[in-house]
């Protein structure tokens, strides 16, 4: 049976939200493709924000690299609005600023500029400000695997960070590390920065160890943990290859599934958090 997914209406702005782990590997950017698609399919407007070098959200959405192509390292160098970096995805609703290489160099020029860590912040603020009308409804900034100057730009632009973490014997090595990070952030740069959640990835309910894991992230970080897990699945790790959100290429598979009661869950907490 299809799992089913719970609508909200429009917020007024956009929630957004910065899908990040320095550890790779641990399902990040499929986190953040997968999801923003599910997000779109019940009439959401998402943009990705791709701010990883290696530009597998960008790949992953079926938008290429192009010699001329406006991405993410213009707009954060200035040379570019992120308005004219926005490319739309085959996926109605869903628009992506594709990555560029450029970006593996920026945090040292971005170390000479004024408000460094506010680069990608004072970009989305102009987006939604220069907009007659509200162009998103979830903005999802794909951050790199590793707590560098890019990733503090999208802490500082967030509302709230999404952390993907896979269900491995070291899971929780490293996450205290950014957590600590966030609260760092949250204390000099964002106050209004909080976490969103924790999604376990990549479990293997053959495997004891992967519920072993699960049940030690609960015990420390309790209702932070979304209840949906994203099992590890062959149609999620074949999707990328093809350019596609695995809901694209196979909506029926495990897989999709859990990302679609992910989208579920993320918009019943928003619903819960405003009404409170």
């Amino acid at each position: 049976m299809s799992a089913k997914i719970i609508q909200h209406p429009t917020n007024p702005s956009p929630r957004i939200l910065a899908v990040a782990n320095q550890k790779g590997g641990v399902g990040k950017t499929t986190t953040a493709i997968n999801l923003g698609t599910a997000l779109a399919a019940v009439g959401e407007k998402v943009l990705v924000i791709d701010l990883d070098p290696q530009g597998n959200a960008s790949t992953g959405l079926g938008i290429g690299r192009a010699p001329d192509q406006l991405s993410t390292y213009e707009v954060l160098v200035g040379e570019a609005d992120l308005k004219e970096a926005v490319r739309a995805s085959e996926i109605p609703g869903l628009d992506c600023v594709p990555s560029s290489m450029d970006l593996l160099g920026a945090e040292l020029e971005l170390a000479e500029y004024n408000r460094k860590t506010y680069r990608l912040k004072d970009a989305i603020e102009k987006l939604i400000v220069f907009s007659e009308t509200n162009p998103y409804t979830y903005i999802l900034v794909d951050c790199p695997p590793s707590l560098n100057l890019l990733t503090i730009n999208s802490l500082s632009a967030a509302d709230a960070i999404l952390v993907p973490l896979q269900c491995e014997f070291f899971a929780l090595e490293g996450l205290s590390q950014l957590l600590n990070t966030v609260e760092r952030v949250k204390a000099n740069l964002n106050p209004r920065l909080e976490i969103q959640g924790i999604v376990l990835t990549m479990f293997d309910r053959r495997n004891s160890l992967s519920e072993q894991v699960a049940q030690d992230v609960r015990g420390v970080l309790g209702a932070k943990v979304y209840d949906t897990v994203i099992p590890r699945n062959v149609r999620v790790s074949e999707a990328p290859s093809y350019g596609k959100p695995v809901l694209l290429y196979d909506n029926t598979c495990a897989g999709s599934q859990a990302y679609i009661r992910l989208a579920s869950e993320i918009i019943r907490r928003e619903r819960s958090l405003r009404a409170a």
